[in-house]
């Protein structure tokens, strides 16, 4: 965990159960390793519940290393890559070669099938504290040079992104004391699908604190611009986790929050998130004793920013397979992502398809209507990005059906048959878990009186008296005052055990609340598959082809490269008329490929 000790987060927390569900690591590891549990955007609905956790740094990695360490077949090299092996390329595939495995730092090699690239900050990085710059990926760690040359001459399009870190505090130097306290959840919601509750008991769950920034902390850092290098960088940042820097400049004359985050039960050090900044450390230290709170607060370490290479994840195919080298798999920073969640997401795609690429078998894929990941890597690919990507809830145009409680339901299956990447005792509990919702749904909507017969069984529920006659019991279970414990109480003999299942009793108030929902957004997405199901030929000549499109539009196709006709339409300045005529052609084409297959087979020519 290089930067903040949390995972997750409004739609951060969708990518983690997407990820758990195809069997991903870190949803486990967090439920085993967090201080502080939270559901964010409670007040709304629960397709947009953002899981986040406070993590506790040391056991996180101790318990990572562990299951790493601990897995079957699984050889760890601990070695800087400085370069690639390549090949001659596979002729049935795009791209100029292959890669064969890579070249470590002391010169030996490793051979491979296949390769993911996962640098993070560290192509070229670049650390920056006030006007002082020195090569590292992270403080104290050497960047990758030789590997951002080999990429840079292979033809990879490169650009530059930054990011940065807040100092990190010393907790018994604070004054907690006339700061918001905000608890942690009572009971705290796993992460994983495999956990029925997390490793920590409830009350032993630490507090987060909120304090602000004042205007003298924005004097202070106006009066020094001139000593800040990274902020005077064209260089790209983020912009939805900017430096306190960027805030102040964006947002003149504004208090801006501060949340005091442990890093850990036994931990002294507190990362005051929402204090990334690059001054000069005595300026860093000024900042941080203008903060209501911090008056004594003692800096452990600065805040740095870091600037590093990227590569325009356009290059690559919805497999995170690059175009122009055959076999070799990009993940996380390197794509110009930002957080924990969005890499991790990325990892598990890339790790599939590479796997699947060594035995031949077709790509792993999620499209846009299936999760949050399709989303994020279906953006990258087709639009690419110009600054730190972040996943939003509001990237996703399918967020009722999307949800962090259905994650299993939509990707465990397919992860299990599709790409062997779940397990057994998974699979089995998602089967299990489905046959239940279903039965459960169909019990519940066969139970069904008049709105007078519901109104004596549960009085506490406000039954609108223009509802059609009868109305089920998973009608019922839409009203916000109902739930399944409710029901129970009122039907015990047939909703007693489906009560008594917390979790599927959970599930099922949220399939009754957005079923509505879901059913109108069946024929959208419908929709959608349909247009994705229409794939373009990998080496299509843009400028070749004999369809009605512009030249800048034929520029814009080959230069994205999209992979299906669904991602024509999202990239920008492509004419509803270009995609209607590109549409047409490929229809065309497939339509006579299909005349081909179907002509009879006469054999070979004899000579004569």
């Amino acid at each position: 965990m290089s930067c903040n000790p949390s995972f997750g987060g409004i739609g951060k927390g969708h990518l983690m159960r997407e990820v758990d569900a195809l069997d991903g690591l870190c949803g486990r590891i967090c439920d085993r390793s967090g201080v502080h549990y939270k559901v964010l955007n409670r007040c709304k609905g629960p397709a947009v519940w953002g899981l986040r956790a406070q993590i506790d740094r040391g056991r996180y990695k101790e318990n990572m290393q562990k299951e790493i360490l601990n897995t079957p077949l699984l050889t760890v090299r601990e070695a800087s890559v400085e370069d690639l092996l390549l090949a001659e390329p596979e002729p049935d595939h795009p791209g100029k070669c292959q890669v064969t495995g890579v070249v470590l730092g002391d010169g030996s090699t490793v051979h491979a099938g296949s390769v993911i690239l996962t640098t993070g900050t560290f192509l070229r990085g670049m650390v920056l504290i006030g006007l002082e710059m020195h090569p590292a990926g992270r403080l104290g760690d050497q960047p990758a040079i030789g590997l951002a040359q080999t990429l840079e001459k292979l033809g990879f399009a490169v650009g530059r992104l930054k990011t940065g870190t807040p100092p990190r505090l010393a907790k018994d130097t604070i004054d907690f004391s006339g700061l918001v306290e905000h608890a942690a959840d009572n009971p705290p919601v796993p992460f994983s699908f495999l956990s029925k509750a997390v490793w920590i008991k409830p009350e032993d769950q630490l507090s987060c604190y909120l304090t602000r920034t004042t205007l003298k902390a924005q004097q202070i850092i106006y009066d020094n611009l001139h000593l800040n290098n990274h902020i005077r960088e064209t260089t790209k940042g983020p912009r939805y986790c900017p430096s306190l820097e960027s805030k102040v400049l964006r947002f003149p004359n504004r208090e801006h929050q501060v949340w005091l985050e442990p890093e850990g039960l036994e931990s002294n050090v507190i990362y005051p998130q929402g204090m990334s900044m690059t001054l000069p450390p005595e300026l860093q230290e000024q900042v941080i004793k203008s903060v209501p709170g911090l008056e004594k607060a003692k800096i452990l370490q600065p805040g740095y920013g870091v600037q590093y290479d990227f590569l325009d994840p356009r290059q690559l195919t919805a497999s995170l397979e690059s175009r122009l080298v055959q076999r070799l798999f990009f993940a996380g920073q390197i794509n110009g992502t930002t957080g924990y969640e969005e890499a991790a997401a990325q990892g598990v795609i890339a790790g599939i398809n590479a796997c699947l690429r060594v035995h031949g078998k077709p790509p792993f894929v999620v499209s846009r209507t299936e999760g949050y990941v399709g989303v994020l890597i279906d953006d990258l690919t087709t639009l690419g990005t110009n600054e730190p990507y972040r996943m939003f809830t509001s990237r996703v145009e399918f967020r009722m059906s999307l949800r962090p409680d259905n994650a299993d339901a939509r990707l465990t299956h397919r992860g299990f048959e599709e790409a062997g990447c779940v397990s057994q005792q998974r699979y089995e509990q998602a089967v299990k878990m489905r046959a239940a919702l279903e039965d459960g749904i169909s019990t519940l909507k066969s139970l069904q009186f008049s709105i007078s017969r519901w109104s004596q069984l549960i009085p506490e529920v406000a039954i609108s008296s223009s509802r059609k006659s009868p109305v089920s019991a998973f009608d019922i279970l839409q009203y916000p005052e109902a739930n399944m414990e409710v029901l129970a109480r009122a039907l015990p003999e047939p909703l007693g055990k489906l009560a008594q299942w917390r979790e599927l009793a959970a599930r099922l108030k949220i399939e009754a609340a957005y079923e509505w929902c879901v059913v109108n957004q069946q024929q959208e997405m419908e929709e959608v598959r349909r247009d994705e199901a229409l794939r373009l030929p990998e080496d299509l000549d843009y400028f070749a082809i004999d369809a009605s499109l512009s030249a800048e539009v034929r520029e814009k196709l080959d230069s994205n490269r999209p992979q299906t006709i669904g991602a024509v339409s999202r990239i920008p300045g492509i004419t509803p008329a270009a995609i209607v005529n590109l549409l047409r052609f490929v229809k065309t084409n497939h339509q006579k490929a299909e005349k081909l297959k179907a002509l009879p087979q006469t054999g070979k020519y004899l000579p004569g």
